[in-house]
């Protein structure tokens, strides 16, 4: 088993920071592709940034230029550090790992939330 524990979320105002983290535990042998989801209300959960273990990135769009997504390989952690922060960006935001080789099983931490308001 593998347990994702985010943290880091809160209540920020428009054009603020935050900076979410993610550590993975357990039989995290292989730890592949780490990433960001977010849902907000009423809405399905997209994909925000995903990043390898070898350091390659993709983001969506809308957090192009504003979001940044790192992780610490010895530590099993990965970062969103989150700037220029809209309230469109409110939602709760969910780690997601893959671990294995050739078959790839994905994680999902428990979400934390984040509220920017106007």
């Amino acid at each position: 088993q593998v347990q994702l524990v985010e943290s880091g979320g809160g209540l920020v105002q428009a054009g603020g920071s935050l900076r979410l983290s993610c550590v993975a535990s357990g039989r995290i042998f292989n730890l592949g592709v780490m990433g960001w989801y977010r849902q907000a209300p009423g809405k399905q959960r997209e994909l925000v940034a995903t990043i390898t273990s070898g350091g390659s990135t993709n983001y969506v769009d809308s957090v192009k230029g504003r979001f940044t997504i790192t992780r610490d390989n010895a530590k099993s952690t990965v970062y969103l550090q989150m700037s220029s922060l809209k309230p469109e960006d409110t939602a709760v935001y969910y780690c997601n790992a893959g671990v294995g080789v050739v078959t790839i099983i994905t994680y999902w931490g428990q979400g934390t939330q984040v509220t920017v308001s106007s």
